[in-house]
């Protein structure tokens, strides 16, 4: 069976009690299963219908990949898990038709998820909708459920739970989440793709007792990034940009035998930069930015972690002037060895 790639199309329950089979008679889910099985190229794979969002810029995850380096919201609020989007009569007459010709003739498929498909079918060609409205396709277009699927465990992505339903144009599809430029921007966030935070240190890697060490972060690397969202489908053009603009540096020791600069360890940006180098002649300075650890690591290391907080904001159609959307912070660790002073007694 093959496993989902990042969004999956949820096209009712009623609809989906059977596996999206590759060769076996295996069913994924049981009775009201919800899910099918997307790629993220832009037609069908299979029994799939893609979601028809495309991001550009600096992007990270998608496909299963990395998500390592991608902001997270601070607080309680995270980008959508799932939302709705329009499908031509077309494209959704030939899914729904192609769902049920390859779940029929699957030898060995369970009888229930034939049944499955065929109520689905018939609530849609024969039933309370005449031929996928065919007839009227110029004049709306059916809108489905998208699952982000590195969340389709999580409870908000079962919220999206109607089954495919008709918009006539120019209106406004009656459910929460369905997509718009906000929405877009909220799944922009979610695929932001942030420089890795390691901070300059000095003494680097290994310093002293006592002695204050510097941090700063590279300039030319800690600069605004934005990922642009955009749905061209059925009639709907819209975009959404996202941008995420570092303005400040938690530092975390790795021990409470520290002492940092500032004593709160929240580093902001001055003159565009975060920190500041260190340069000779500033030996007797207190450092803008730093640490001045305490005690040796001994014969190991401390773990300096090391997060930057992100404002974000985002422009797009109908929204030109740039909104607020929650910060967010990224940070790694990176290790600090730490020993004591060697001095000569004469």
């Amino acid at each position: 069976m093959r496993a989902l790639t990042r969004s999956a199309v949820v096209i009712g329950a009623a609809a989906v009690a059977f596996a999206v089979l590759t060769g076996t008679a295996e069913a994924s889910k049981g009775p009201g299963a919800s899910e099918t099985e997307i790629d993220s190229g832009g037609g069908r794979s299979g029994n799939t219908l893609t979601s028809r969002i495309t991001y550009s810029g600096s992007t990270a995850g998608g496909g299963g990949g990395s998500r390592t380096s991608q902001v997270t919201p601070v607080g309680n609020w995270t980008p959508p898990a799932c939302w709705y989007e329009p499908r031509s009569a077309d494209e959704f007459s030939k899914y729904v038709e192609d769902m049920y010709n390859d779940t029929i003739n699957t030898p060995g498929q369970h009888s229930y998820a034939k049944a499955s498909v065929g109520m689905f079918r018939n609530e849609y060609k024969d039933g309370k909708y005449k031929n996928y409205n065919l007839d009227k396709k110029d004049e709306g277009n059916w809108w489905v459920a998208v699952v982000d699927q590195d969340r389709w465990m999580e409870p908000e992505a079962q919220l999206c739970d109607e089954q495919p339903f008709w918009v006539e144009n120019g209106d406004t599809p009656p459910v929460q989440n369905a997509v718009s430029p906000k929405v877009l921007a909220e799944l922009a966030y979610n695929r932001i793709k942030l420089p890795t935070t390691n901070v300059s240190l000095a003494p680097a890697e290994i310093t002293k007792v006592n002695l204050p060490t510097w941090a700063w972060l590279d300039q030319a690397a800690f600069k605004p990034v934005s990922v642009t969202a955009a749905l061209d489908v059925g009639g709907l053009h819209i975009q959404a940009t996202t941008t995420a603009k570092p303005v400040s540096l938690k530092l975390e020791p790795g021990t409470p035998d520290a002492e940092t600069y500032p004593a709160s360890g929240e580093c902001t940006f001055d003159g565009g930069s975060i920190g500041e180098p260190y340069a000779k002649g500033k030996a007797n300075k207190t450092p803008p930015c730093g640490i001045k650890y305490l005690r040796s690591s001994g014969n190991g290391s401390y773990q300096l972690r090391a997060t930057v907080t992100w404002e974000i904001t985002w422009t797009g159609t109908g929204n030109p002037t740039p909104t607020r959307l929650p910060d967010g912070t990224f940070g790694n660790a990176q290790a600090v060895t730490v020993q004591e002073v060697q001095s000569i007694n004469r």
